[in-house]
């Protein structure tokens, strides 16, 4: 009886471990035996509305171009267009294959055997409407085609049509060549062969998936009426359309079951623009049919994609963490920064008769204004509240940040642009610490890879600081604060994207503890700090094309980086006020535990996970730039800085401003959902001058405002 509760243990076991790979599904067969003859290609305009193909009668080529109601829809509402005889037949006796360039104004035919003696060649002909071979020039774009030889079958290109791939059916070899004006055969370089077994099948067709991390192989029966023999082989590379990296599944796709008959298979396509989750072939023997399949994931004829092998994949998953770790370092920087630029400039500037308003439409920031700055902040004009307006300061940095990150052997590079705006205030109290309150609306714009995928992050940060005093020189400088995340993804395969929208929370401190020491003009301040937090990612689908959708789970990030390093400043004062040029250097090193992303297809459950998501260990930063105090109120603060890891870097500059004014002058900050507006009012010589400004930081296109109103106070 134990035996028996073990053995149904373990086969329990055995299937809730087991993945199932779902094969295609044969959708519908289309009859295209009346235009074509013996078919040999097929392909679709992008939109799918559109179908192309090519075969021949005898030794006549012909291309028929067909329209679907539905696109991609070979079941029902397909009419044909055209049947490209004569000009075809002009040039090309038996074409193999199509292709279209990126925006399809040439169509491109290879062929086995042309009017000229027979030669096997390339032949391209200008379209007078892309996609729409029923406007094909009369005459081919060049008289001399391209000349191939070992019997052609299928051929395909890169995205950007600078590589061009043929399939040869004498040698059983894929040949890659370098095109140095895209899809243009007049000028190409033998750049890779890729010798493939011929066996009992013969080689009928070829094609890639959008991203160049798969390939296929067309064989078909060589008229022996073996089932067996109509496979569909399947390649991995390493490096897209790189077939020197390309290496061969054990398995293989058997298109035909024995009660459907005789059958001979030529060509593959998909439908790229939908996710790839369908694709076609032909049948040439006795039906000439179009054949549709489902497949249960993209490209899945044998395998389903796997991400965490994708560069491009890979590397829109790191960026998110990436950026959010970024993310804590922007809003500890400008806080830090403010310290420093008020102990540089603690015996200079009367960091007084600052009147600010907040005001939040927003009711959870009402909430927060309420609860944390309930007084400080008004614009009353009771004595009292102007009596404690009297010590506040207020202050704004503006930053502009540019990164990239080189590819690895996992990710692909990412380019990074960075821009955010800091609003602050502070005031030093009874007990001789300075505290403040700061605000930063900032933009995190990623490229990733070639093909076209991106992250655009919006945040939104609340930054409560203080700075103790431990001795005349020595401070300690606290920080805590909260993020609100909103990510743009854009997941481009080459031919379609998915779309995913994402939000997150973040909290997150600081904490530095500097000493400066003195001698004359001259300050020496090493420093010591920590920065810490955790970021929540919320879960989401991706949307967009049905075979290359993936859920993403929910995924949480810790942050622990601890930093050594030391600032030189020196002070030139004039006349109308100060120069204080300062340097500083600093190594932090990123000791946050690693973290993961599980994710899976929204088609077919399949799951996967991308571990030991992490940053680089070892950092160095070094920023040079410079205070100017003047002695009319206007103070400014300038710093470029480098940031340095072993696979990436990033350079930010940034520009502060601090601005002491009169009782007659007053500044106010409203927020309303995503907008912010400033207000500058003063009055001068009987006029009273409103200056209104407004920016929407969170907006896709530009959004943004100034006003100037001048009455008369009478």
């Amino acid at each position: 009886m134990n035996l028996i509760k073990i053995t149904f243990v373990i086969i329990i076991s055995f299937y809730i471990n087991l993945k199932v790979y779902a094969e295609p599904v044969h959708k519908n067969d289309y009859d295209v035996s009346e235009q074509v003859g013996i078919p040999t290609g097929v392909i679709f305009n992008p939109s799918g509305t559109k179908m192309y193909v090519t075969g021949f009668n005898g030794n006549s080529g012909r291309v028929a171009q067909y329209s679907l109601s539905v696109p991609y829809s070979t079941s029902s509402g397909v009419s044909l267009d055209a049947n490209i005889i004569t000009e075809i037949a002009a040039v090309l006796k038996r074409p193999q294959d199509i292709k279209f360039n990126s925006d399809g104004s040439k169509v491109l035919v290879l062929s086995t055997k042309s009017v000229d003696a027979d030669q096997d060649s390339v032949a391209i002909w200008s379209l007078g409407t892309p996609y729409d071979i029923t406007t094909i020039s009369s005459t081919r774009d060049s008289e001399d085609s391209l000349k191939i030889d070992n019997d052609p079958r299928g051929f395909d290109f890169n995205t950007d049509g600078t590589k061009m791939f043929i399939l040869k059916a004498t040698t059983d070899q894929i040949e890659q060549y370098d095109l140095t004006t895209p899809y243009d055969t007049s000028d190409i370089t033998l750049k890779a062969t890729l010798s493939n077994l011929k066996g009992d099948s013969y080689h009928q067709g070829f094609g890639f998936s959008s991203d160049g991390y798969k390939m296929f192989v067309i064989k078909a029966d060589r008229n022996t009426d073996d089932t067996e023999l109509n496979i569909i082989e399947e390649y991995d590379l390493t490096t897209p359309f790189e077939i020197a990296t390309a290496s061969k599944n054990e398995k293989t796709y058997n298109t035909q079951t024995a009660s459907e008959g005789n059958m001979r298979i030529a060509g593959i396509t998909f439908n790229f623009s939908q996710g790839a989750n369908k694709f076609y072939h032909l049948d040439f023997d006795d039906n000439k049919l179009v054949r549709e399949y489902d497949l249960p994931c993209a490209y899945g004829i044998i395998t389903c994609i796997d991400p965490t092998n994708d560069k491009d994949d890979v590397a829109s998953i790191e960026v998110q963490s990436e950026a959010t770790k970024k993310l804590i370092q922007h809003n500890t920087y400008p806080v830090l920064n403010r310290m420093e630029w008020l102990r540089r400039n603690s015996e200079r500037v009367n960091l007084t008769n600052q009147n600010i308003k907040f005001q939040f439409n927003n009711a959870m920031l009402n909430s927060l204004s309420d609860t944390f700055i309930p007084l400080y902040f008004s614009n009353d004009s009771n004595d009292k509240s102007n009596y404690q307006n009297l010590n506040w300061s207020f202050w704004s940095e503006g930053t502009i940040s540019i990164g990239s990150t080189g590819d690895t052997n996992q990710s692909s590079s990412k380019s990074i642009d960075t821009s955010a705006i800091t609003l602050g205030a502070d005031k030093k109290g009874k007990d001789n610490i300075m505290r403040g309150i700061a605000l930063r609306f900032g933009t995190d714009d990623v490229d990733v890879g070639d093909l076209g995928s991106a992250l655009d992050m919006s945040s939104f940060s609340l930054t409560f600081y203080e700075s103790k005093p431990k001795g005349e020189q020595r401070f300690t400088d606290h920080l805590i604060g909260i993020s609100f995340i909103n990510s743009d993804l854009i997941n481009n395969s080459g031919s379609v994207s998915t779309d995913g929208d994402r939000y997150g929370e973040q909290l997150y401190g600081s904490l530095s503890l500097r000493d400066t020491f003195s001698k004359d003009q001259l300050n020496f301040t090493p420093k010591l700090k920590i920065n810490y937090g955790i970021t929540h990612l919320g879960a989401f689908t991706e949307t967009g094309a049905a075979g290359l959708n993936l859920n993403y789970d929910d995924q949480y990030i810790g942050n622990f980086t601890s930093a050594l390093g030391t600032s030189l400043d020196n002070t030139y004062d004039f006349k109308n006020g100060s120069f204080i040029p300062y340097f500083d250097f600093e190594y932090y090193a990123d000791m946050s535990p690693s973290s993961k992303q599980k994710f899976s297809y929204a088609s077919n459950g399949e799951s996967f996970t991308l571990e030991n998501i992490n940053n680089s260990t070892h950092n160095f930063k070094s920023g040079i730039g410079f205070d100017f105090i003047s002695e009319n109120g206007l103070n400014l603060m300038t710093k470029y800085t480098r940031d340095q890891a072993q696979n990436n870097k990033n350079d930010s500059f940034i520009i502060a401003l601090d601005y002491r004014v009169s009782q007659r002058s007053s500044y106010a900050m409203s927020i309303e959902d995503t907008s912010t507006k400033l207000s500058h009012n003063k009055e001068l010589n009987g006029l009273k001058i409103n200056l209104d400004s407004y920016y929407d930081f969170f907006k896709d296109g530009q959004d943004y405002g100034v006003f100037l109103e001048i009455s008369n106070i009478n």
